[in-house]
C-alpha cells in the first residue's frame, strides 16, 4: 500500500482508517428510489407505490420529495352510510406527496443504516361497490402523515442498490373516516439509483458493473 505524508492539521482531523462507522463524502449527490412500500391495514396486505428524489450531503444526510399511491383498497369496519344495499362492499384509497428527511449513523460504501422520516399530506376517499355492479365513491378529503422508520441498503455497484426496512405511518384524517384504517405499521423495499455516481461511471468511461470504490482500501 502506497503511503504519502500530509500536513499536521489533515491528520488531526482526520478520521482513523479502520472506522467503518462513518461515510463520508465531500461533494452532494443526487439519489433516486422506487419505493415499494406495504402496510397491513384492517387484516389486508396492502402495498403503497412511491418514487422519490432528492440530494445527499457528505454522506450523512439525505433530503427531498416523494410521491405515494395506494396500490389496492383497504377495506373499512365502519357502518356504511343508511340506504346502502346489502352486500356493498366499501375500501378506502389514498395518495400522498410527502417531504423525507434521511441520517446515516453507521455505514460505510458498501452499505448503510439509516433513519428515514417523511412528513406528508394528500388525499383520502370512500369507493363502494354494490351488488348490482354499481360503484360510487365519495369527495376526496384531506389527510395529513407521519413516517419514522429506520431503513438498511446495499449498494450492487457503485451506482445502485438494494434495501429494505420497517417504521410506522401515523395518519390524521379530517373527514369522518377513521384514522386507523389508514395507520399501522409499514415494511419496505427500495431499488436506489445514485444519479451522480452514475454520470461519473459514464464520464470516466468505466465498467459500469465494476465494484470499484466499494472495496474498503477505495
Amino acid at each position: 500500500m502506497l503511503l504519502t505524508a500530509a500536513p499536521a492539521a489533515a491528520v488531526a482531523s482526520a478520521p482513523p482508517a479502520d472506522d467503518s462507522s462513518f461515510v463520508r463524502q465531500a461533494h452532494r449527490r443526487i439519489v433516486f428510489q422506487l419505493d415499494q412500500r406495504f402496510s397491513i391495514l384492517n387484516g389486508k396486505i396492502v402495498g403503497i407505490n412511491g418514487v422519490k428524489g432528492g440530494v445527499e450531503w457528505r454522506g450523512r444526510w439525505r433530503a427531498g420529495v416523494g410521491v405515494y399511491r395506494l396500490s389496492g383498497g383497504v377495506p373499512t369496519r365502519i357502518a356504511q352510510p343508511e340506504g346502502t344495499p346489502p352486500g356493498t362492499r366499501d375500501e378506502v384509497r389514498f395518495r400522498y406527496l410527502a417531504g423525507y428527511g434521511e441520517y446515516v449513523f453507521i455505514g460505510n460504501p458498501r452499505w448503510e443504516l439509516s433513519t428515514p422520516l417523511q412528513l406528508g399530506a394528500g388525499s383520502y376517499y370512500t369507493k363502494y361497490y354494490f351488488p348490482d355492479g354499481g360503484v360510487r365513491r365519495t369527495k376526496s378529503q384531506v389527510l395529513f402523515l407521519l413516517e419514522p422508520s429506520v431503513g438498511a441498503h446495499y449498494r450492487i455497484f457503485r451506482w445502485i442498490g438494494v434495501g429494505a426496512g420497517v417504521g410506522y405511518r401515523q395518519v390524521w384524517a379530517a373527514g369522518k373516516q377513521p384514522e386507523d384504517e389508514m395507520s399501522g405499521i409499514i415494511f419496505f423495499g427500495r431499488v436506489k439509483l445514485f444519479l451522480g455516481d452514475l454520470i461519473k461511471v459514464a464520464r470516466g468511461h468505466e465498467r459500469l458493473f465494476s465494484q470499484h470504490g466499494l472495496k474498503p482500501e477505495e
